[in-house]
């Protein structure tokens, strides 16, 4: 978990200096099994003092550490947390595992422009990156059983851009609901990037199945009574198409969901959820949407500067809906207070009431309404967590119910207890 190194490292200073021992501590590195990732992390404390502390989550088959005992004034610095490099290196680190593990080509990925998609594809670029500086082509290629490109790869002078351009393929799916500016972030990104980059519309596949429904049903759909079966027929248009796109290419799809989504059931099943693994489906939201930044900036990825500008959007609904995330849910920050609170700390909705009302978070009004909102949202859409792609567990709770949060499908919906915050002053 993000910040774990910072639990570990006081337990293993103070012990040492409670039982005036010596306290030698190793963990396990990479993605073992598949959802955890372990950070190799080592260290040795004598009786208070950080002797040796290595570099975590390298991407080397191992590390060794050693210190001589007659060297008695030796002192390591202590780790200083930055969750952004954390979870640049965490997700980059397991990602790199996984596709050598499975034995996969490498990645198909729908980039849409936003902030999910552009995560995921810059986490497949700093795999990259971070794999070639501690391990050095020859070995990078051997581990993820490349061997062959090796020639090819050595006679271009920016070799991440090669290998991009063979581990990550992507796809921007417009219909006529997309705007340019997303349009324009995906390709400029993926340019960057290096990976290859496709685009095409599906309007044709929505109104192929659009027409059949209204032919059985006998009427239109219009946006006034259909208005979320016309949003998902077209997350869902775009799934079979890179799928094919995936199998093609023998590579691991990934599917963009993020924990927000998880809790708020803000995803179409069988098509944004389409993949074979979910990078990001254990960090919320708020969190994204500030990488994305850091990443700008401090990874050097100038044209995520296209993205950062826009609005989260799921551009489903007609353009002069102006459809934005937070419009349709929340404020992305309050949905991440009111999670903690109600899934990680388990208090019901009064409670989270009133450990947020005095908050500048946001007014009474719209904090009892997102509440409701969100415990409403919450309990009808577990089984859309039941069904989540493979994702990496990242931070101190998430809600995959196969490694942590469990809840019933099924439930009376905290009806009573909504009730009773509803009447709440």
């Amino acid at each position: 978990a993000l910040n774990k190194s910072l639990a570990r490292q006081e337990l293993v200073v103070n012990s040492s200096k409670q039982f005036e021992c010596t306290y030698v501590y190793a963990n396990l590195l990479g993605n073992e099994a598949g959802r955890m990732i372990f950070d190799g992390e080592i260290m040795i404390a004598k009786e208070g003092r950080l002797i040796v502390k290595n570099q975590l989550l390298s991407f080397k088959d191992y590390q060794i550490c050693f210190w001589d005992t007659s060297e008695s004034n030796k002192e390591a610095e202590l780790y200083v947390s930055n969750v952004n490099e954390e979870f640049q290196y965490a997700v980059a680190l397991a990602l790199f595992d996984y596709l050598r593990k499975s034995k996969s080509n490498g990645f198909v990925l729908s980039l849409s422009g936003g902030a999910d998609s552009s995560t995921c594809a810059i986490l497949v670029s700093e795999m990259i990156k971070i794999g070639l500086k501690e391990l050095g082509l020859k070995r990078f290629l051997e581990k993820i059983h490349k061997t062959e490109w090796m020639q090819e790869i050595t006679q271009n002078k920016r070799p991440e851009t090669t290998i991009a351009q063979k581990l990550l393929t992507t796809a921007y799916q417009s219909t006529s609901n997309s705007g340019h500016s997303t349009y324009e972030a995906a390709r400029k990104l993926a340019q960057e990037i290096g990976a290859v980059f496709y685009h095409w519309n599906i309007d044709d596949e929505v109104e192929t199945y659009s027409k059949k429904i209204e032919q059985n049903l006998n009427r239109p759909l219009t946006w006034e009574k259909d208005d979320v079966a016309l949003q998902n027929i077209q997350a869902r248009a775009r799934s079979p198409i890179i799928w094919m796109l995936a199998n093609i290419n023998n590579a691991l799809l990934i599917t963009t969901s993020n924990r927000s989504e998880g809790d708020v059931g803000y995803t179409t099943m069988d098509g944004d959820t389409s993949g074979s693994i979910a990078p990001i489906a254990a960090i919320d939201k708020f969190f994204i949407i500030n990488w994305l930044k850091w990443a700008e900036s401090a990874l050097n990825y100038k044209n995520l500067s296209y993205v950062n500008k826009l609005s989260p959007s799921a551009e489903l609904r007609p353009k002069d809906k102006n459809q934005t995330d937070e419009q349709d849910l929340m404020p992305y920050e309050l949905l991440l207070e009111i999670e903690k609170l109600a899934i990680r700390d388990k208090l019901s909705p009064v409670e989270v009431y009133e450990s947020l009302k005095n908050a500048a978070i946001a007014d009474k009004h719209l904090l009892k309404k997102s509440i409701i909102k969100f415990f409403q949202l919450w309990t009808r859409n577990q089984w859309k967590r039941e069904r989540l792609a493979p994702s990496f567990h990242l931070d101190t709770f998430n809600v995959d119910p196969k490694t942590w949060c469990r809840f019933p499908i099924l439930s009376s919906g905290f009806k009573e207890e909504l009730s009773i915050l509803e009447k709440w002053d």
